[in-house]
């Protein structure tokens, strides 16, 4: 035995529902008592928190390789400033004029080699596989210098 139940619902539902009773040849009652049930179901519930679960899951692991990625850009740019740092000797004011030049050539050079590898969907940081650097907490990656 089935009980009455006067339900009001918002026009547009109401189309929405009649549409889909009619491409599903089945009565508007069916569309709406699967549709509570559904709601009601306790597998509904945990098959929503299973996706939502998939998608945080993703969501971390696309955050990790971003962590990595910066990690490893920023280290790179600072052992790259170190080195040059070290071994590029101060010029004097006359050799700095004349240094500007292909100073400006070769920065030029350096952008269009980046420009040509995005391009083509190349990345330094794919060439580096997962496995190079490991999870470190705080400090434990310090410089080799540090740990002596």
């Amino acid at each position: 035995m089935r009980d009455r139940m006067n339900v009001y619902f918002p026009p547009e539902m109401l189309r929405q529902i009649a549409d889909l009773a009619d491409r599903k040849k089945i009565s508007r009652s069916a569309i709406v008592e699967a549709a509570v049930a559904s709601f009601l179901s306790p597998d509904g519930a945990d098959k929503r928190e299973a996706a939502l679960t998939r998608r945080l899951d993703r969501m971390t692991r696309q955050i990790q390789r971003i962590e990595r990625d910066l990690g490893i850009t920023a280290e790179t740019l600072a052992l790259y400033v170190r080195f040059w740092l070290s071994v590029t000797p101060p010029l004097t004011s006359d050799a700095n004029a004349a240094a500007q030049p292909k100073g400006r050539e070769r920065y030029e050079g350096f952008i269009e080699t980046i420009g040509r590898r995005l391009q083509q969907g190349q990345s330094f940081l794919r060439e580096i596989p997962d496995d190079v650097v490991p999870d470190l907490e705080p400090g434990e990656g310090d410089s080799p210098e540090a740990k002596q």
